[in-house]
């Protein structure tokens, strides 16, 4: 494990392998750990896997009490860590929440970007879904993440669809929903992270960045679960027909979170898009 310091606070983060860098970007209430059977056959192909815990909820390191962590906020702390590793040429790789963030970085500052995968995310008006659009309005009541991370104490609640019954098709082994929801239980520094996060969520932000997308000639690759049921198809086909250089591929039997349901799919699309013949 390793850290880098930035302005907003220290991002921890993994790294496996050399050649060209591929950065990944994971959503709320995860971290690294959502990316751990894509990254060892992608290191293996000869790609630089950089895996930071982003502070979104389950992250270990608290940022700094002044840090923006709302979605803009969230996108420039992304950027000032591709610049802080002096990355170039990148390839991001996101899914769910983190697709949002990569979108608005797309759009507002993209120069150390060189292509993209977006994996079944919130998009346009669509951030967040709707079994989840009330958070952000709950998380300016006090005392709401406390609630938030007592409530998933309790492993048999996780099957539930307001923790992980809608994105992940199968049930998550109890070591990974340990790693995401401990901290946020264990420390008031990074409940106050996630309130940031979840008060900032508008879709705003994302039918925003839509409207510059059309700008980003780069290439894109969206990968997308066929019963996908908080992100539908549809927002990945206007994705496709917004974004000049996209295409779009579908995943079967998987809900959102495709590296847990189908481990190994997203590695293969992402090492034959970032290493062509």
């Amino acid at each position: 494990m390793k850290t880098v310091t930035l302005p907003q606070g220290t991002i921890a983060y993994q790294e496996e392998g050399a050649g060209p860098p591929v950065v990944f970007v994971h959503g709320l209430l995860t971290n690294a750990g959502i990316w751990r059977h894509e990254v060892p056959p992608l290191a293996a192909a000869g790609l630089r896997c950089i895996v930071p815990t982003w502070p979104l909820g389950a992250h270990d390191l608290p940022m700094r009490p002044e840090a923006v962590l709302d979605p803009p906020g969230v996108a420039s702390l992304i950027d000032a860590f591709l610049e802080a590793l002096d990355l170039r040429d990148v390839t991001l790789v996101a899914n769910d929440t983190g697709g949002a963030f990569v979108q608005i970085l797309m759009a507002r500052m993209p120069a150390r970007v060189g292509r993209v995968v977006l994996a079944s995310c919130d998009a346009l008006e669509v951030f967040f879904p709707q079994p989840f659009k009330f958070l952000p309005k709950l998380a300016w009541l006090p005392g709401t993440t406390w609630l938030i991370a007592q409530a998933t104490r309790l492993r048999a609640l996780h099957r539930l669809p307001l923790v992980f019954g809608l994105v992940s098709k199968r049930p998550l082994p109890a070591a990974v929903t340990d790693s995401y929801l401990t901290p946020m239980r264990r420390s008031p520094a990074i409940r106050r992270d996630l309130g940031k996060v979840l008060r900032g969520v508008h879709p705003r932000h994302t039918l925003a960045a839509f409207e510059e997308l059309k700008d980003f000639d780069r290439p894109v690759l969206l990968v997308w679960a066929q019963e996908e049921r908080l992100f539908p198809l549809s927002l990945a086909h206007r994705l496709a027909g917004r974004l000049p250089d996209a295409r779009l591929e579908t995943v079967t039997d998987s809900y959102t979170f495709i590296t847990e349901d189908r481990p190994g799919v997203v590695a293969d699309l992402v090492r034959e898009f970032a290493l062509p013949d």
